[in-house]
């Protein structure tokens, strides 16, 4: 049977950085592809072949359209905690499978064992797609490779020092474009119920030697300066709790290398993406020029 034959895959979080990528894999497969978008308007970054409907996560009864007929869904929770588990109930009622975007909050490691409000709500989904009798398919990304974006893009356009704490701090950033290969592959591939992946990039970096391989992807040597945790706090501009679990993950993880799997290469049959690799591709990005944008394929 063609992908073209099947009910269309739902897609939530439809515009962010991993769903609008899995969209592209999905439709490369030939399979009809269903968004779930909250405003008419993000629909305008959309292919035209995606059928869009407008639904709200924290209102689950909105859902219905976007869900019936679906042969299985993306679930990526984008809303405030309180509408999670009605909304995990409406899809139970009306999908047979779900692959869930969750973080490796279960992994035996110091970097992912910090207080961590976002750990804690999709520590609390898994347990209402287990209760809720969903068959789910659970992905746990590690740090994104994205990241670097919001840590350090600002102050890489202004000049060529990079001010951030904890240089020490190891972690596997993990591409983006891996996250949403794999993302795809089980939705469209999986047909055992129960798979739980972490996914991590290929190699330990410290912070240091990630902004040394952006630096090595604009031809220009960035310094790295330790900025002390009061300064962080107060410059960040995060909440306090996001500050809190950060400072504590990257105390944690300095000296001690990163937690390594190999999953992305099993899964898709090829090596995962290098940080380097992924700070080429992006190199536009930290630089402002006009048009800056990625490779994604």
């Amino acid at each position: 049977m063609k992908h073209s034959d099947l009910a269309p895959v739902l897609v939530t979080g439809a515009t962010g950085r991993v769903g609008r990528i899995v969209i592209d894999h999905l439709l490369d497969a030939g399979a009809p592809v269903r968004a779930l978008v909250r405003r008419p308007e993000a629909a305008a970054t959309l292919p035209p072949a995606v059928e869009v409907v407008l639904g709200d996560l924290t209102v689950p009864e909105t859902l219905d359209p976007a869900l019936k007929g679906a042969g299985a869904a993306l679930l990526v929770w984008t809303a405030p905690p309180g509408s999670a588990e009605a909304v995990v109930e409406r899809i139970a009622a009306h999908v047979p499978r779900v692959v869930f975007l969750s973080s490796p909050h279960r992994t035996p490691h110091p970097f992912f064992q910090q207080p961590n409000p976002m750990a804690l709500l999709h520590a609390d989904i898994e347990r209402f797609i287990a209760a809720a009798g969903l068959g789910a398919t659970i992905v746990r990304p590690g740090m994104f490779a994205s990241n670097a974006l919001a840590w350090w893009a600002p102050a890489l356009r202004a000049g060529d020092v990079v001010r951030w704490p904890c240089a020490a701090a190891e972690a596997a950033p993990v591409d983006d474009r891996d996250i949403a290969a794999v993302v795809a592959r089980t939705l469209l591939h999986e047909t055992r119920i129960g798979g739980d992946y972490v996914l991590t990039g290929p190699e330990s970096l410290t912070h240091a030697a990630q902004v040394s391989a952006i630096g090595a992807a604009l031809t220009r040597r960035i310094a790295y300066e330790e900025m002390p945790p009061e300064e962080f706090r107060t410059r960040s501009g995060a909440p306090g709790p996001v500050v809190d679990m950060l400072l504590a993950a990257w105390n944690a993880s300095v000296g001690r290398p990163a937690y390594l799997t190999s999953t992305v290469a099993d899964l898709l049959g090829r090596p995962p993406r290098t940080f380097r690799q992924w700070a080429a591709d992006h190199a536009a990005a930290f630089t402002g020029d006009a048009g800056a944008g990625s490779r994604t394929a």
